[in-house]
């Protein structure tokens, strides 16, 4: 796939493109490329994707199947009230559409994520799997120095794969790249959250996530044209509500929902679609010890979520904080089934919503769903009892 030419309504298209196809063309290509190329899975929320990238191999987003594959093995390995997200993960793994992947990371999302690991490391041998062991305690003032060598240890791995040690040099441009990969994406949830009429979330989100399947460099060069060309879009604004949704930063919901969202009413302002490739809220640091300054950010420098232990304060300020700044009509809550982090966060985001007087909607989901129709009638209905109440 080649980025930078054509229009918002190309790019977008080519991007949706590469974000179903469950064969992971583009990244085959990628690879074919070179017959010493390595690429490495990074399991949602979040992975230190600079590490990959300064290890000279292309990490890539293993966020399922979507509603693009059918589950046939993955059944039995995992009981029936697991998420969807693990079992097409692995389905894709069992049905050989993984097999360009020369290793995996993991981390602490959940029990079936945290399970997940050990059944790929038996299941595919072969396969570099490591998992990632963040702080459960981010106001102790050790987990800085913790985290830094956790990050240490999973770069001697990276390094291993690689065949080659990881330059200092190298781990500050992965970091510097990334700032600016980052940046394109602040920019572009900046101009929907001030003018949502011209970026729909379900033109931005194939955009963005294409990002995680694609090289960076020119994925940068996509984000840059598709900007300049959304910008220049004249579409007029119509009479709908002002949302934020959350609860979606794992398990992602199809396209598709995220556009019945829309049609039933509602301009998407902010949400927590892929936010671990997000996950830091300003530029890390780009001097001193680059692993140490990762580190760093992890700690102060990075957004609420459902799997990060942050005690220093509580999520459900974070959400109204953003309800407010966006000036958001209702927030939305969108959950995968059986999503236990999000599902364990939802009554403290209802306790605080209904103190607070801002409507909510609670919409569960998963992501191999095809019809849409009864949460559009349930977002409609809640639309029009906002619109005219």
């Amino acid at each position: 796939m080649r980025a930078g030419v054509g229009t918002a309504e190309e790019i977008v298209a080519r991007c949706r493109e590469v974000v179903e196809d469950p064969s992971f063309q583009a990244v085959r290509e990628w690879k074919a490329q070179d017959p010493e190329a390595r690429v490495v899975g990074c399991y949602p929320v979040y992975s230190p994707v600079e590490l990959i990238h300064a290890a000279g191999m292309l990490p890539v987003g293993i966020f399922g199947g979507g509603n693009q594959i059918e589950i046939a093995h993955a059944d039995a390995r995992f009981q029936s009230f697991v998420c969807s997200i693990v079992k097409s993960t692995l389905e894709l793994g069992l049905t050989g559409r993984l097999d360009f992947l020369d290793g995996i990371l993991f981390h602490s999302i959940c029990d079936p994520a945290r399970n997940l690991a050990s059944v790929f490391q038996r299941n595919f041998p072969w396969l570099h799997v490591d998992y990632i062991h963040f702080p459960q305690n981010l106001a102790s003032p050790l987990a800085e120095i913790y985290l830094a060598q956790e990050y240490r240890r999973i770069l001697r791995g990276l390094e291993e794969l690689a065949g080659k040690p990881v330059r200092e040099a190298a781990l500050v441009q992965a970091i510097s790249t990334m700032n600016r990969w980052r940046s394109l994406v602040r920019a572009l949830y900046d101009l929907r959250a001030r003018q949502p009429h011209l970026l729909p979330a379900a033109d931005l989100y194939p955009v963005v996530r294409a990002g995680t399947l694609l090289p960076v460099h020119e994925h940068i060069q996509l984000l840059e044209a598709f900007l300049e060309s959304v910008a220049r879009r004249e579409t007029k604004p119509k009479d709908r509500i002002r949302v934020l949704v959350e609860g979606a930063f794992c398990e992602q919901p199809p396209i598709d929902l995220i556009a019945c969202l829309e049609e039933a009413g509602c301009y998407i302002l902010d949400d927590d679609f892929l936010l671990g490739w997000r996950w830091f809220l300003g530029d890390v640091p780009l001097d001193g010890d680059p692993v140490q300054a990762l580190a760093k950010a992890y700690i102060h420098l990075s957004t609420y979520s459902p799997t990060k232990h942050d005690l220093r304060r509580r999520k459900s300020d974070h959400l109204l904080e953003k309800v407010r700044a966006l000036g958001a009509d209702a927030v939305v809550v969108l959950i995968p089934k059986f999503c236990e982090p999000a599902l364990f966060d939802y009554p403290l985001y209802r306790r605080a919503l209904d103190e607070a007087k801002v409507p909510h909607l609670f919409v569960e989901y998963e992501e191999k769903m095809w019809i849409f129709d009864r949460v559009r009638t349930e977002v409609e209905t809640f639309v029009e009892s906002l619109l005219f109440e």
